[in-house]
């Protein structure tokens, strides 16, 4: 028999328009022949629709949208479809099995996660009944996305009678999941002995980023087919018995994944949102000219509007490699000099702060002005301002409020400054875009003269390492000197990372691509007196 998958970039709360995207992808698997299609997880609504499914009028919404979608779906195709169902036995996560112009019958997930970005069990309550059918000729179970996270739903579904099982799917990205995936599909498939067809979806939504990468594992725990990451589409499996085949992508390495990941993200964000282009702050530096390499493969150069903001510390480089650049780009830039709005700001303060030595204060003052004159743009124009800070930063603090961080999106939020280089190489490797001249000079703020970002902070190796071990596996600072690392350097960056909380809480969205963001997915408290022991 031939099943499809809808990999589709759906939109939460569009309830209409996704609707219509599965309608128009049941026509097309109907017409190819295919006798079942699976899609995603939540799909009528998109996913996470997080506290908009405890609207009752949202939920009524998605249930009349699955009832005309299968008055309106071609009848002999078999269609498994996600959405929140609302009964007087609670609120479930659900997919409903359309056929024949009706419901069929209803599964509900019966793992609800709620770890790392994931919190199901606010708004929903667990099912614990497989829910097996018939089509072509074999008998496919359910289960949804988390439920294959754990051990029992799919064994119950191969208690029901089930040959195969169909998981439908909206898993987030981060790097090396589609490894995670296999492994634990393994792990199902060890327990229950079913092959797996995995649906995912597609795109940004907020702070996630979908890659699609949707596959199907035999019963021998091969991945018989493998659907292609961050592309939209309807994908074909020739199912007989206990084995598949179909289409076999290749999957991207892991810099052009994380990469393919931010420009998916600024996409989507931009579009979903209904911005009518891009304003960011270009300085010369790595961080600004990967952003800008990043918006203009997501949007096109005629939607990207790069400003240069020099001050008396703006080294003449700096303006030449930034020209340089959107030159090679040919984006919309202009140079808008921030001394006089420095200066006048100095002055009015000047009696508050007569006797006062200037410090980061001033400092601080140079990158507000940048921020007020990015949001003026953007409140003229409707446009969205990209921040162009990377992890390292946001992680120690080394940003300034209402200045650097003023903006819509943080594209690079996630982005390790380790990692921002191998970005940016692995961007010049497909076209020369940023000048190299950027990538190889020592990193500044050029907020006082002759400033290095290494005044301030550990060299960016040994930062990220110890902001691995510390923020993304949560080690206990005496493990982490105990790995090599000085306890003095130690003790600053974790002081450092502890201060921020209160920036972060401030800063705007972006993509998340590492196992623990800042974000959704690591929750600590502004106010707190502990204070790790390094003896």
């Amino acid at each position: 028999m031939k099943l499809g998958i809808a990999q589709l970039n759906l939109t939460v709360g569009d309830i209409a328009g996704n609707a219509a995207k599965l309608l128009a992808a049941a026509n097309e698997a109907h017409a190819a022949g295919a006798a079942l299609l699976l899609t995603s997880e939540m799909s009528i609504c998109g996913y996470p629709a997080e506290d908009l499914v405890l609207r009752r009028d949202f939920t009524a919404a998605c249930e009349a949208a699955v009832r005309k979608l299968a008055a309106e779906a071609p009848s002999a195709l078999a269609l498994v479809v996600g959405y929140p169902e609302r009964s007087d036995d609670g609120l479930f996560n659900a997919a409903a099995l359309i056929r024949g112009g009706r419901v069929e019958t209803v599964y509900r997930k019966h793992h609800l996660p709620n770890h790392s970005v994931f919190d199901e069990q606010r708004v929903f309550d667990s099912g614990n009944v497989p829910c097996v059918f018939a089509c072509g000729g074999l008998n496919f179970g359910i289960n949804i996305c988390g439920d294959i996270w754990e051990p029992g739903p799919a064994l119950r579904a191969m208690e029901a009678g089930a040959d195969w099982l169909l998981v439908p799917n909206a898993s987030p990205y981060h790097l090396n999941k589609e490894r995670e995936r296999l492994a634990v599909a393994r792990s199902r498939l060890a327990e229950a002995g079913l092959p797996i067809v995995y649906g995912n979806m597609v795109g940004g939504q907020d702070e996630l980023v979908f890659d699609g990468a949707s596959f199907a594992m035999s019963a021998a725990g091969d991945v018989a087919v493998q659907c292609p990451a961050w592309r939209e589409g309807l994908f074909y499996l020739e199912l007989a018995d206990d084995t598949c085949s179909g289409p076999h992508h290749p999957l991207p390495g892991e810099d052009a994944a994380v990469y393919d990941a931010l420009v998916l993200a600024v996409r989507d964000y931009f579009a979903k949102n209904g911005f009518k282009g891009v304003h960011l702050g270009l300085s010369g530096g790595i961080d600004s000219a990967l952003t800008l390499a990043i918006a203009v493969d997501a949007l096109g150069a005629d939607k990207v509007h790069a400003v240069m903001m020099p001050s008396g510390y703006t080294a003449s480089i700096s303006v030449e490699d930034a020209r340089d650049m959107v030159n090679r780009l040919g984006v919309r830039y202009s140079e808008i000099a921030i001394r006089p709005i420095y200066d006048a700001f100095v002055a009015q303060l000047a009696g508050e702060f007569a006797g006062l030595k200037a410090d980061t204060t001033e400092e601080n003052l140079q990158a507000r002005a940048r921020g007020t004159l990015l949001m003026a743009l953007s409140n003229k124009f409707g446009s969205l301002v990209l921040t162009t800070g990377n992890k390292s930063e946001m992680a120690v603090g080394y940003a300034t409020l209402y200045g650097d961080m003023a903006g819509g999106f943080a594209v690079l939020k996630d982005v390790s400054k380790t990692r921002v280089y191998r970005l940016a190489n692995y961007r010049n490797s497909l076209s020369q875009v940023i000048p190299q001249r950027i990538i190889d000079r020592p990193p500044s703020a050029e907020l006082r003269p002759d400033q290095t970002d290494q005044d301030s902070l550990p060299p960016y190796d040994i930062l990220d390492a110890i902001l691995a071990a510390y923020v993304e596996a949560d080690l206990p600072a005496r493990d982490i000197v105990a790995l090599g690392y000085d306890a003095a350097i130690v003790r600053k960056v974790i002081r450092m990372v502890d201060l921020a909380e209160y920036k972060r809480r401030q800063a705007p969205p972006g993509p998340r691509i590492s196992p623990r963001n800042f974000g959704k997915d690591r929750r600590y408290p502004i106010t707190s007196k502990y204070r790790p022991d390094l003896a």
